[in-house]
């Protein structure tokens, strides 16, 4: 398996390739953009969906771990119901700008005077930041929302340094783009005297029923894999969490046993995981395995807890593209959403 343009014509490649050098760009982003006066949040949320919810999703996993503001992921029209007044700062997130249930949320946004920062390539939500007078963030992405995680989440963690909720965040961000520039230079080649790790896990995805598991924090990295797999290789997967996986899921082990046996169960590893997690791993690795099911861990690289997520997001979107091809589907187009817009469009 080989890539080349004619099934790769619109270079999904180029996109994973540049994930380090746009983390990079979107951290100088979030430190930079024109900011207008924004109370210290006591809460924060993240209005976006798809690609563009996947970094307010990565976000908060990483927040949660050292910032003491809490970061709620909303991927729905309106706000929860709490979320009202200037200490609550809502950030609404859409590639297009033109997001359907985005812009409902910052409508609701201003109605309950909820302090407001739009993030986007512009379309009607910047339109309406710069009515209403709140920050509008633009950024230059000409790719698929999906391929814009680097700026979702890199402008997000920029802008909290601004606003001093997290600090000493620049040396995980340099250390997350050495690693992944380290291994962009293993994961984006194919050549028969040099192993690839990520295709070769695609391979063995093929045609299976496909399930990762991620630890913790790491849980938002099993989901992008999820997301990206069905994206590019047009494949369904799914994903979960661990420990909460060891109270439910493992119990179904058993039927249908046509399922169980074609079943790959992807496990993301982390030596920053909780002490006992790492052990819960260990254990549902060697239960899966008596079940019958295939079983793939993958390790994360890197010192930092960060360096660690991005490692593991960057390994994922490689496989993706790796299984999109071996499927022999470009890796690019996503048509049935676009007929699903379509449709909603006419309702």
């Amino acid at each position: 398996m080989t890539p080349n343009t004619l099934a790769d014509p619109e270079n999904m490649l180029s996109y994973i390739n540049r994930l380090p050098d746009d983390l990079e760009l979107a951290w100088q982003l979030g430190n930079t953009l024109p900011l207008t006066d924004l109370p210290k949040p006591k809460a924060i949320v993240i209005c976006g969906m798809g690609g563009s919810a996947i970094g307010g999703d990565l976000f908060g996993a990483y927040m949660r771990e050292i910032a003491d503001v809490p970061v709620y992921s909303h991927r729905d029209y309106g706000l929860p119901a709490w979320a009202k007044g200037k200490d609550v700062l809502v950030i609404c997130s859409s590639h297009s700008g033109n997001t359907e249930e985005t812009l409902d949320s910052f409508n609701t946004a201003c109605e309950r005077d909820c302090s407001l920062l739009t993030i986007s390539t512009g379309g009607k939500l910047r339109e309406r930041a710069l009515e209403a007078g709140v920050s509008a963030w633009t950024f230059e992405h000409d790719g698929q929302p999906r391929t814009a995680l680097a700026y979702s989440f890199g402008i997000l963690l920029g802008l909290a340094n601004r606003l001093s909720l997290v600090a000493g965040q620049e040396s995980a961000i340099e250390e997350s783009a050495r690693v992944m520039r380290e291994w962009r230079a293993v994961y984006s080649v194919i050549e028969e005297k040099q192993a690839n790790p990520c295709e070769e896990l695609a391979i063995r995805l093929l045609d299976k029923n496909v399930i990762i598991f991620g630890a913790g924090g790491m849980e938002v990295i099993a989901r992008r894999w999820k997301a990206q797999i069905a994206e590019l290789a047009k494949a369904l997967a799914s994903f979960e969490a661990i420990p909460e996986m060891n109270h439910n899921t493992l119990a179904g082990l058993l039927f249908p046993e046509s399922l169980v046996e074609n079943t790959a169960a992807v496990f993301l590893s982390a030596k920053t995981d909780h002490p006992r997690n790492q052990l819960r791993v260990e254990a549902s690795i060697e239960l899966f395995a008596e079940s019958g099911v295939e079983v793939l861990e993958v390790f994360a690289k890197g010192e930092s807890r960060l360096a660690q997520m991005w490692s593991l997001i960057q390994f994922g979107d490689y496989v993706a593209y790796y299984l999109a091809l071996a499927y022999g589907i470009d890796p690019t187009p996503v048509t049935i959403l676009t007929q699903l817009k379509q449709k909603l469009a006419k309702a």
